[in-house]
């Protein structure tokens, strides 16, 4: 298949490696393109041939042909290569026997060896199973209608026929022998693949159920997001309908203003025509008078008598023809229309201006509208011994031999108190103090330090996963917290001043102010990130501060407004580096730039210790209970 193909060589994988960009390429093909990189190498970091991205090399005091060695195998990517190779199947087949076909002889094979990946007839099965080495091995039947898929055989890539049994947990490298010896010899941590098996089945099986959670969280999630497009869709049709019947009243109130322009129009237009009408039939009617008037003074001229032209003379001085004074007393009473024009509006503003409605979108507030975490499963941490109700001051988890154990620090009760499971039963251990412990952090995979502040104590305790009290050292000032910075130091939080000790207490720096201030007040949580780095969680200064190994201040956040920290307490971070912090009821994660994210709240009254496991899920302590998110 296509997505199992290196886009380097074109072939498919061989010994997978991912990047930090998430491509995966053949381990031999990232070196020799590293090869090809000067600037990679000089920068001691393997570019991806794909995006560019970088990705640092965890050692690169090794030589660079071993760079891409160092980098995590893609197990995925390899199953599913394993998953896609043709299986053996026996139906329909004869098998010979593996060992006979080597000395010439042709013998049906009855059995498989699934370690050995060999045919075995019952002869060689007797010699197999007798043979010390191979005793145990599974075999398989053949018999009957059988399907033999073959197991990917666990060989070295480096050296060939070198089978791979430890695991280099420093280097995080599954190596031979051979490897130990040659390339592994300094590491501290090497140990047996065998001896992993119950961590690592302990892993996938709640890697299992977080999965399968996570599914069933993604399944309501895609039901939900179904439900709301059919619901947009609804709304949307709702919306068009009604814009529309806003448009078609807005065209009905235009048109009827049409109609009651015109018919204004009209009637002006008509009274004003009447009006002229009127005036021209006087005017016709003066005229005609005139008309008269003047054949009747021809008359009199060409008669040339005395009486007829004093008849015409008295006529016209009496004002018998004159009728302007009787028309202008008329039209002083009665306004005459003149004349008519429309003068319209700035109509094309008005329609550019036209408010017909506004269409309102409201989103989702990111800060209340967060992804719900699964609760996993609920410890109550009262038991047979304590005084008074447990008050929970901090948390972690180990894994000893594959069982996950909580261990938690009881404040009222002054102890500490593991919970684990055994053999499908709860279990628990209690370990009292001489005083009221504090603040928790792992030092190994199967040990954790305590601050015991008013006994001016610092123990070391082993879950086994029962707890054991290896070790106790006295310090000089009371300290309410602990981070394990490198296996030679630790960082210790007391009031006002955080200080750098080495492994028997003795204080090898402290770090109080920063710029001239003050920069702690009470720094009683911290944690260490992915990059080395101390965070401390101070809820005097009511601020996150992040300190390299040395001390040195990388940042500060101390947010104003609606971001601000009221009572920073514990703080932790998740595989990816972001970081989460309990603040005043809630829990706040932030980028490991300090930017914020998003934030947790509902999820336990009065939440104080927190922990996020390799998986990210994360424990929360409330007074008596711890809680298991997912």
């Amino acid at each position: 298949m296509e997505f199992l193909t290196c886009v380097i060589c074109k072939e498919q994988y061989t010994d997978p490696c991912t990047l930090r960009c998430d491509h995966t390429f053949c381990r031999k093909c990232v070196t020799s393109y590293i090869q090809t990189r000067p600037d990679a190498i000089q920068s001691k970091t393997i570019p991806c041939p794909y995006c560019r991205q970088d990705t640092n090399v965890p050692d690169p005091r090794r030589p660079v042909e071993e760079w891409a060695g160092q980098i995590k195998a893609s197990i995925i990517i390899q199953e599913l290569i394993g998953i896609q190779e043709p299986s053996t199947s026996t139906a329909g087949t004869v098998s010979c026997c593996s060992l006979c076909e080597k000395l010439g002889e042709t013998t049906r094979g009855a059995l498989w060896c699934s370690e050995c990946e060999v045919f075995l007839c019952k002869r060689c099965v007797k010699m197999h199973r007798a043979n010390p080495a191979s005793h145990d091995h599974d075999m398989c039947d053949l018999s009957g209608e059988v399907k033999v898929k073959r197991r990917r055989k666990a060989v070295c890539p480096e050296h060939k026929g070198e089978v791979i049994k430890f695991v280099c947990k420093d280097c995080h490298k599954a190596v031979c022998q051979t490897c130990c010896v040659l390339h592994h010899r300094k590491c501290e941590s090497v140990v047996t693949m065998e001896s992993l098996m119950p961590t690592m089945k302990y892993h996938l099986r709640k890697s299992t159920n977080v999965l399968t959670k996570k599914v069933s969280k993604k399944q309501t999630l895609i039901r939900k997001t179904h439900k709301k497009i059919r619901g947009i869709e609804k709304t949307k049709v709702a919306v068009q309908g009604h814009i529309k019947s806003v448009v078609e009243r807005v065209i009905a109130n235009i048109k009827q203003k049409e109609k009651q322009l015109m018919n204004e129009v009209k009637g002006i237009t008509d009274k004003q025509t009447q009006q002229l009408k009127a005036d021209i039939k006087l005017e016709e009617i003066e005229m005609q008078l005139y008309r008269q008037h003047c054949e009747f003074i021809d008359q009199a001229l060409v008669s040339d008598c005395e009486m007829d032209l004093y008849d015409a003379y008295q006529a016209w001085e009496s004002g018998a023809v004159e009728m302007e004074d009787v028309r202008d007393t008329e039209t002083a009473d009665t306004r005459r229309i003149d004349g008519i024009r429309f003068t319209p509006y700035n109509v094309l503003k008005v329609l550019d201006n036209l408010q017909l409605g506004k269409i309102d979108v409201t989103y989702q507030d990111q800060g209340k509208c967060l992804p719900s975490l699964v609760l996993g499963d609920t410890i109550d941490v009262r038991m047979e011994g304590d005084e008074k109700d447990p008050l929970l001051f901090d948390v972690t988890v180990l894994v000893v031999d594959g069982v996950q154990t909580c261990v938690v620090t009881d404040y009222n009760n002054k102890c500490v108190k593991s919970h684990f499971t055994r053999n499908n039963h709860s279990c628990h251990s209690r370990l009292p103090l001489d005083n009221t412990p504090h603040g928790i952090t792992q030092l190994n995979e199967k040990q954790v330090i305590v601050a015991v502040p008013e006994s001016h104590q610092i123990v070391t305790i082993e879950g086994t996963p029962d707890l054991v009290l290896l070790s106790t050292i006295t310090t000089h000032t009371e300290y309410f917290s602990l981070a394990v910075l490198n296996p030679s130091s630790l960082a210790a939080g007391t009031r006002n001043c955080v200080d750098i000790l080495d492994m028997a207490g003795h204080v090898l720096r402290s770090v109080t102010t920063y710029n001239g201030d003050s920069l702690f007040a009470c720094p009683f949580y911290m944690c260490v990130n992915n990059k080395g780095n101390l965070l401390v969680s101070d809820y005097g200064k009511r601020s996150v501060t992040c300190l390299t190994s040395e001390g040195d201040v990388v940042w500060r956040h101390a947010s104003a407004g609606d971001r601000a920290l009221c009572s920073p307490h514990s703080i932790t971070t998740t595989t990816t580096g972001d970081i989460l912090v309990v603040d005043w009821g809630k829990v706040i994660q932030l980028t490991e730039s300090r930017e914020f994210v998003r934030e947790y709240r509902d999820m336990v009254d009065y939440p104080r210790g927190l922990y996020v496991d390799s998986h990210d899920s994360m424990y929360v302590c409330s007074l008596t209970q711890i809680l298991e998110f997912q």
